[in-house]
């Protein structure tokens, strides 16, 4: 303002520090120094010890892991990607789970063609067959998708009044996973009726 100069550094503004506080609310002391305070925050930008710094990252990083992969197997939603978080979407991983899916087999089946084509890449006439007997896997993979979908939609307006927008894509894709391959681990067994 008035008679100051415009490269005269500016303190800092202060900032009142409270007392502590008994439990009824009384001030019990004298309130501590800014400087005591400010003292007792710093910590340098570069650790000076590396290697404890590197170790305890390590360990952080470790049990954040672990964390996540036991939220994976218990289904805990805290810990769970955004894709699979939602109580429609754990019904509809319910719902695959407690079924027979034919389209988890299905990279097995194709896996079998391969080795079949490849066997008999002489004779033309298996190979026809071969061909033929992958498109109609295929076209029961895609049946059985739609089917599985058209129920999980019916269950899932009953219970929740509608659905959720790419819950039955998120079904077929884990309908066509290998039961123990499925992340988050399958919290029911076949059969077992969902409530």
């Amino acid at each position: 303002m008035f008679g100051r100069k415009k490269d005269e550094p500016q303190p800092p503004p202060e900032q009142p520090q409270a007392a502590p506080a008994s439990p009824d609310g009384r001030k019990t002391g004298p309130t501590p120094k800014r400087s005591d305070q400010q003292a007792k925050l710093q910590r340098p930008l570069v650790p000076s010890d590396r290697k404890q710094a590197k170790e305890l990252e390590r360990k952080r990083r470790i049990e954040a892991q672990e964390r996540l992969r036991i939220g994976n197997e218990t289904g805990d939603e805290r810990y769970l990607m955004p894709r699979d978080q939602g109580p429609q979407r754990r019904f509809a991983r319910n719902f695959i789970d407690s079924r027979w899916m034919f389209g988890e087999f299905f990279m097995f089946i194709i896996l079998a063609f391969l080795v079949a084509s490849i066997g008999f890449s002489q004779n033309l006439s298996v190979q026809v067959y071969v061909q033929f007997g992958l498109w109609i896997i295929l076209a029961l993979v895609l049946i059985e998708a739609f089917m599985t979908g058209w129920l999980l939609k019916r269950e899932l307006v009953k219970r929740f009044g509608s659905m959720d927008r790419g819950v039955r894509l998120y079904a077929a894709m884990r309908g066509m996973q290998f039961r123990k391959l499925r992340l988050p681990k399958p919290q029911v067994k076949r059969g077992e009726k969902l409530d």
